[in-house]
Protein backbone atom coordinates (compact mmCIF):
# COMPACT_ATOMS: atom_id res chain seq x y z
CA UNK A 1 0.00 0.00 0.00
CA UNK A 2 1.03 3.25 -0.71
CA UNK A 3 -0.13 6.66 1.35
CA UNK A 4 0.26 9.77 0.42
CA UNK A 5 -0.18 12.51 2.04
CA UNK A 6 -0.40 16.69 1.50
CA UNK A 7 -2.62 19.40 0.29
CA UNK A 8 -2.96 20.77 -3.35
CA UNK A 9 -3.59 24.78 -2.62
CA UNK A 10 -6.53 24.71 -0.11
CA UNK A 11 -7.67 21.15 -0.44
CA UNK A 12 -6.31 18.53 1.86
CA UNK A 13 -4.88 15.02 0.08
CA UNK A 14 -5.15 11.63 2.05
CA UNK A 15 -4.69 9.35 -0.96
CA UNK A 16 -4.36 5.36 -0.71
CA UNK A 17 -3.87 2.74 -3.55
CA UNK A 18 -3.18 -0.94 -3.15
CA UNK A 19 -0.71 -2.63 -5.25
CA UNK A 20 -0.66 -6.15 -5.23
CA UNK A 21 2.76 -8.51 -6.97
CA UNK A 22 1.03 -8.31 -10.18
CA UNK A 23 0.71 -4.48 -10.09
CA UNK A 24 4.06 -3.98 -8.88
CA UNK A 25 5.35 -6.68 -11.77
CA UNK A 26 3.52 -4.67 -14.07
CA UNK A 27 4.69 -1.35 -13.14
CA UNK A 28 8.48 -2.77 -12.94
CA UNK A 29 7.77 -3.71 -16.79
CA UNK A 30 6.79 -0.43 -17.60
CA UNK A 31 10.07 1.30 -15.89
CA UNK A 32 12.47 -1.37 -17.10
CA UNK A 33 15.49 -0.51 -15.06
CA UNK A 34 13.66 -1.35 -11.49
CA UNK A 35 13.20 -4.94 -9.90
CA UNK A 36 10.73 -5.96 -6.84
CA UNK A 37 12.30 -7.63 -3.74
CA UNK A 38 10.44 -9.89 -2.15
CA UNK A 39 8.77 -7.18 0.43
CA UNK A 40 6.79 -6.13 -2.73
CA UNK A 41 8.40 -2.81 -3.01
CA UNK A 42 10.76 -1.14 -5.81
CA UNK A 43 14.11 -1.53 -5.46
CA UNK A 44 16.76 0.14 -7.78
CA UNK A 45 18.94 -1.49 -9.76
CA UNK A 46 22.38 -0.67 -10.69
CA UNK A 47 22.87 1.64 -13.14
CA UNK A 48 26.02 1.53 -15.19
CA UNK A 49 25.12 4.92 -17.51
CA UNK A 50 25.31 7.13 -13.97
CA UNK A 51 28.47 5.54 -12.66
CA UNK A 52 29.59 6.61 -16.64
CA UNK A 53 28.50 10.16 -15.84
CA UNK A 54 29.68 10.63 -12.61
CA UNK A 55 33.13 9.23 -14.05
CA UNK A 56 32.69 11.99 -16.54
CA UNK A 57 31.70 14.18 -13.87
CA UNK A 58 35.12 13.87 -11.65
CA UNK A 59 36.90 13.49 -14.85
CA UNK A 60 35.68 17.75 -16.11
CA UNK A 61 36.27 18.75 -12.62
CA UNK A 62 39.70 16.96 -12.48
CA UNK A 63 41.20 18.25 -15.87
CA UNK A 64 39.72 21.42 -15.20
CA UNK A 65 41.68 21.98 -11.42
CA UNK A 66 39.17 24.60 -10.28
CA UNK A 67 35.29 25.82 -11.68
CA UNK A 68 33.26 28.29 -10.49
CA UNK A 69 29.31 26.69 -9.85
CA UNK A 70 27.72 27.75 -12.91
CA UNK A 71 30.34 27.09 -15.35
CA UNK A 72 30.39 23.50 -13.99
CA UNK A 73 26.85 23.29 -13.80
CA UNK A 74 26.76 24.19 -17.54
CA UNK A 75 29.57 21.69 -18.23
CA UNK A 76 27.67 19.08 -16.32
CA UNK A 77 24.58 19.58 -18.35
CA UNK A 78 26.28 19.25 -21.82
CA UNK A 79 27.48 16.03 -20.71
CA UNK A 80 24.11 15.14 -19.11
CA UNK A 81 21.94 16.76 -21.89
CA UNK A 82 20.03 17.38 -18.81
CA UNK A 83 19.32 20.12 -15.82
CA UNK A 84 18.17 17.70 -13.38
CA UNK A 85 21.49 15.25 -14.12
CA UNK A 86 23.40 18.35 -13.75
CA UNK A 87 22.43 19.29 -10.28
CA UNK A 88 22.31 15.58 -8.96
CA UNK A 89 26.10 15.48 -10.08
CA UNK A 90 27.03 19.12 -8.48
CA UNK A 91 25.61 17.90 -5.42
CA UNK A 92 27.28 14.89 -5.63
CA UNK A 93 30.56 16.62 -6.21
CA UNK A 94 29.93 18.70 -3.72
CA UNK A 95 29.60 15.61 -1.08
CA UNK A 96 32.92 14.04 -2.66
CA UNK A 97 36.04 13.81 -0.46
CA UNK A 98 37.90 14.63 -4.41
CA UNK A 99 36.68 17.77 -3.86
CA UNK A 100 36.43 20.86 -1.76
CA UNK A 101 34.11 23.48 -2.04
CA UNK A 102 34.75 27.18 -1.41
CA UNK A 103 31.44 29.41 -1.17
CA UNK A 104 32.33 32.72 -2.85
CA UNK A 105 29.67 36.03 -2.68
CA UNK A 106 28.63 35.09 -5.89
CA UNK A 107 28.48 31.60 -6.11
CA UNK A 108 30.54 28.23 -5.25
CA UNK A 109 33.88 26.77 -6.41
CA UNK A 110 34.84 23.93 -7.18
CA UNK A 111 38.58 23.18 -6.31
CA UNK A 112 39.53 19.12 -7.70
CA UNK A 113 41.93 18.06 -4.57
CA UNK A 114 42.66 14.31 -6.06
CA UNK A 115 41.90 11.23 -3.87
CA UNK A 116 42.11 11.40 0.11
CA UNK A 117 44.28 9.43 1.85
CA UNK A 118 42.13 6.30 2.54
CA UNK A 119 41.58 6.31 -0.69
CA UNK A 120 37.50 5.77 -0.52
CA UNK A 121 36.53 8.68 -2.45
CA UNK A 122 34.93 7.35 -5.67
CA UNK A 123 31.86 6.39 -3.72
CA UNK A 124 30.67 9.84 -4.45
CA UNK A 125 30.24 11.38 -1.15
CA UNK A 126 31.13 11.48 2.68
CA UNK A 127 27.70 10.82 3.83
CA UNK A 128 27.06 7.52 2.48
Amino acid sequence: MIRIRGRIGDWPVDLEIELGEQDWSGLARGLGAVEISSAGRPATAASPPADALWHSARECLRSAGTLEGPQLFAELEAITGSAQLAKRLLVRLRHCDEVRVEHGADSACYHWIGEPADGLATSGGRDQ
